[in-house]
């Protein structure tokens, strides 16, 4: 008797209960030999709640049906586990996302015939130290770490080392700490660079910084990053990891931030280039307004010549 093969989709309440495509996709899974499970349930967890895996040990995929915010919670279920997640997207812009809501089909039929690669990803590890703690709180980001201001109308004074070793210090609406994977999220928005996600890095790119120096910085897989709140800081800080799990820092807080040594697993249904999935979901100008002029020109002088 063949063994039991599991599959858990993570979904939005208001998707799983009110449309179909849900209940379509637990169908073909079911066809195709799956038991399937569903979560719905898109609340965050507390900062620092450490692993929260809710599902059956022996499943074999984490199927996302949503947008990437879908995705960032569903990594919260299997951090800690070697299973793969794949998404259908079914937000908007759905950047980790494999494959469309039209395209379901075609990717419960690879997923039935295990035909993926897995991709792994970068994980940032966090450290965050507060006044008078003798251990430090521990959380993690598939996306990003962001350091902010706690007074909305104030500036956190914030110290920003290197391996210890300090770089800058200023006054700033806040700093967002990326991986690749989140390198065209919430730091691209800000001004970061894109890292092409096979590239072991972190990045660090700073809101609204007043200061001379304030350029974002690409660190290797074996450096960190040390953001202090200053203890005379106009305001005190918050942090929020994947924008979902967050909390208050007082001043004085140490966050640290380093490459973790563990990752996430994506599954990857076809073998689009990250280079055509950046074109084709930011939608990129691929040719430039001289080249478009040019043709735009020649088409022009055609249509004269026809008259």
């Amino acid at each position: 008797m063949p063994r039991q093969r599991n599959a858990v989709i993570v979904t939005h309440r208001q998707l799983a209960t009110t449309g179909t495509e849900v209940k379509e996709v637990v169908e073909q899974l079911k066809s195709v030999g799956f038991d399937v499970t569903i979560v719905d349930n898109l609340e965050a967890p507390p900062f620092a709640a450490g692993e929260v895996q809710t599902f059956n040990p022996e499943t074999e995929i984490v199927i996302v049906l949503g947008g990437d915010g879908t995705i960032l919670r569903a990594a919260e279920l299997v951090k800690g586990t070697d299973v793969p997640i794949v998404g259908i997207n079914m937000g908007h812009v759905g950047f980790l996302a494999e494959f469309e809501s039209f395209q379901t089909q075609d990717a419960i039929a690879k997923i039935a015939a295990r035909d993926y690669s897995i991709d792994e990803r970068v994980i940032a590890w966090v450290d965050v130290w507060v006044p008078g703690a003798t251990e430090p709180m521990h959380d993690w980001a598939l996306n990003d770490v962001t350091l902010e201001r706690a007074d909305r109308g104030k500036m956190v004074e914030l110290s920003i080392s290197v391996d210890d070793v300090e770089m800058s210090s200023f006054g700033c609406d806040g700093v967002i700490v990326s991986t690749p994977t989140g390198s065209t999220a919430y730091a691209f928005s800000a001004g970061g660079p894109i890292i092409w996600p096979n590239v072991d890095a972190l990045q660090l790119v700073p809101l609204a910084a007043h200061a001379l120096f304030s350029r974002p910085l690409v660190i290797g897989s074996k450096s960190s990053f040390t953001l202090d709140i200053s203890e005379d800081s106009s305001s005190e800080g918050w942090i929020c990891c994947d924008g979902r799990r967050q909390r208050n820092l007082p001043r004085g807080s140490r966050v640290v931030v380093r490459q973790s040594p563990n990752s996430l697993r994506l599954a990857r249904l076809v073998g689009v280039p990250f280079t055509s999935r950046l074109v084709g979901k930011f939608d990129l100008p691929v040719m430039g307004w001289r080249e478009s002029g040019k043709n735009r020109g020649s088409k022009e002088s055609k249509e004269d010549k026809r008259r």
